[in-house]
Parts: structure tokens; sequence; C-alpha cells
């Protein structure tokens, strides 16, 4: 288990529509979302209560993006994506939190654990947080979590789901 998981846009976003952003917080990690992502949801849609759910937060930290070292600069990301890494980027602790593939495989590239929203519920059901994962993944498809078909049902079958 990380000590520390720095946290991106969707899963921030859609873990909220769920109800489920306690999930961010299992096995008693610290939770940090670089000021970047903050600042992308609050660009965003206007009555998006994600934005409104992080400032009440007490558990989730904000924090100032450093400069992006250059190993991340070549990934070529998205502003909140590339944040997320350059705060994980030689920290061996930490873990990122993505949804996208580009920035996933950029994670892999650049030796990070990476885990995405799907993988926190499979990590709550491991844990025994929840009894089943298939509900809460559909749940998650309605709220805007978009992968392939064939993935989802390889994953929940590998559970027994």
């Amino acid at each position: 288990m990380p000590s520390r998981r720095i946290v991106n846009t969707s899963p921030l976003i859609l873990l909220t529509k769920t109800g489920q952003l306690d999930f961010l917080r299992l096995g008693g990690v610290e939770l940090v979302v670089p000021e970047t992502v903050v600042d992308g949801i609050e660009a965003g849609a206007e009555h998006d209560s994600t934005i409104e759910v992080i400032r009440r937060t007490a558990w989730l930290s904000i924090v100032p993006c450093p400069a992006l070292p250059d190993p991340v600069r070549a990934c070529k990301l998205d502003p909140g994506e590339s944040s997320v890494l350059a705060v994980a980027y030689g920290d061996p602790g930490s873990e990122v939190v993505l949804d996208d593939l580009a920035a996933r495989r950029a994670a892999a590239r650049l030796g990070l654990p990476c885990l995405g929203t799907l993988g926190l519920v499979l990590t709550a059901k491991g844990l025994g947080a929840i009894s089943e994962a298939r509900p809460l993944v559909d749940q998650l498809r309605r709220a805007g979590l978009y992968p392939d078909d064939e993935f989802v049902d390889e994953v929940l079958r590998r559970i027994g789901e």
C-alpha cells in the first residue's frame, strides 16, 4: 500500500458523483491534489459539486505543483495530469490515481505506481469495503467512466463477479 496518493481530475469527479470519495483513503494513505487539478475542476462545469467537496474535505491536501521535471514534460500531457506526475516524481512512497490511458502509460514509463478509478473499486472489494464491485462499476459508468466493456468484464471475472 502506498503512503501517499496523488489524485487527478476524473477520479475526483467520478467518486464524488457516486458518493465514494472515501475510496481514495483506502489503506489509510495521505491524499494529495495538485492545485492545477483543482484549478481545472473550477474552470469546468459551473455547478459541479466536486470543487466544493474537495475544499471542505479535511483529509485531502491541496498542494502547489512543482516545476515539471524534464521526463514529465516530455510526456506532453494536459496540465492536471502533468502536475500529478510531477508531484509524484521522485517520491517512492506515492501512487498516482489517473484514468486517462496516455497518462497511465506515462506513469508506467516514469516508474510511478498507478491506479485508476476502477482499480480503487477493486481495492475496495479486496479490502471488504464493498461486497460487490459490479453495481458500483455500473454507477461509475453512468457518471462518466468509459472503460472498454471487455476490459470491465475481464476484471470483474477475475474477482468472481
